[in-house]
């Protein structure tokens, strides 16, 4: 169980294929005519299987939602008129129609099967077929829902902070690559920094959705109470990178223009890029330190000095013109601003720590 537990996919497919041997065991014992439709009972398993407990009731609830509004619009029919070409068809388009309503989330899509069913299956029997349908459905969904609460129900929270520590990770080596350019020959011939600003966008999207499942995997969640975390510092970092991932990548297109005239093409003297490049390994150190726990603020201020040190070389080197310091400049705002993004978390986690 331990190896299933390390791998939610697994877990959750064991978990899924138990309640519906349960349900499938059960379903005959369903008294009246539910009984003579015991295969619903494991579609209502699979449709109480999601990988949070509080995503199983609404998909559970949306579901059993959309059956009853599918079988009305077939019970509709049946009362006014007799299953034909023409009503099956407008069942089905009305059941589309109302496919259409976003609170039905999961269960839009049973709208217009649940009113085919009962019309063409159900057939003469409509009244019998449509209780056994909603009546299976609801034991395999209770089924799902008690597997899903009392074997080990998942809790997300570590895969989250995997992420947000992924990000910081990124970021991090992002910026060292930066540093290794502006040290190296100019223009540098290695590229490969000037092309992670997609992947840092991909990664921050990934954290975000990462962070969504841990926060909705402890709602309802008896585990929550006995591991408890509280998601509101990483949200907070996760903001916080979000706003330092925008300024790296300003300040990769700035440091791409100088280097090869695009996006925008900017001067970067000789004199200011080793400033420069100590300023943004300053930053990266920052960034690795607080992603593997060595949180500390003297980084943060020597990271401070060194930006500082840049502004102060655009100032002995005035004589350069306004043209040949733009770039220096944007970069010096770009890593101001993602210190200050970043100085929150750091010092909250370095008050922590110590």
């Amino acid at each position: 169980m331990k190896t299933a537990i390390a791998h939610p996919r697994l877990l959750q497919a064991v978990k899924t294929a138990v309640a519906v041997a349960i349900a499938w065991k059960l379903a005959p014992l369903m008294p009246g005519v539910a009984n003579d439709y015991p295969y619903y009972a494991p579609l209502g398993v699979i449709v109480a299987s999601f990988p949070t407990l509080m995503g199983s009731i609404k998909n559970a609830v949306q579901t059993l939602a959309g059956l009853v509004i599918g079988i009305a619009l077939a019970a509709a029919v049946i009362i006014f008129s007799q299953p034909s070409v023409l009503t099956v068809s407008l069942v089905v388009g009305i059941g589309i129609l109302f496919g259409g309503i976003r609170q039905l989330g999961a269960g839009r899509d049973y709208v217009p099967i649940a009113g085919l069913f009962v019309l063409i299956v159900g057939g003469p029997n409509a009244d019998g077929y449509s209780i056994g349908y909603v009546s299976q459905m609801s034991l395999g969904i209770v089924v799902g829902l008690a597997v899903n609460l009392l074997v080990a129900p998942p809790l997300r929270v570590t895969a989250a902070v995997k992420e947000l520590s992924r990000l910081r990770a990124a970021l991090g080596d992002h910026l060292s690559l930066v540093a290794d350019a502006l040290d190296a020959s100019w223009p540098p011939e290695e590229a490969e920094w000037s092309e992670q600003g997609n992947t840092l966008a991909s990664t921050t999207t990934a954290v975000r959705r990462a962070l969504a499942e841990a926060d909705e995997s402890r709602r309802v969640n008896p585990r929550a109470r006995i591991r408890p975390h509280d998601l509101t510092s990483d949200y907070d970092d996760l903001a916080a990178l979000e706003n330092a991932t925008f300024y790296v990548r300003d300040l990769t297109d700035v440091l791409a223009g100088a280097a090869w005239g695009t996006p925008v093409p900017v001067e970067l003297p000789a004199p200011l890029r080793p400033p420069l490049a100590a300023a943004v390994r300053a930053t990266a150190a920052v960034v690795h330190e607080w992603d593997t726990g060595d949180t500390s603020v003297s980084s943060l201020e020597k990271a401070d000095a060194a930006v500082a040190a840049v502004t102060q070389a655009i100032h002995d080197h005035r004589e350069l013109g306004a043209d040949a310091i733009v770039a220096a400049s944007a970069a010096t705002l770009d890593l101001t601003r993602l210190l200050v993004a970043l100085r929150p978390g750091i010092e909250r986690d370095a008050a922590v720590s110590h």
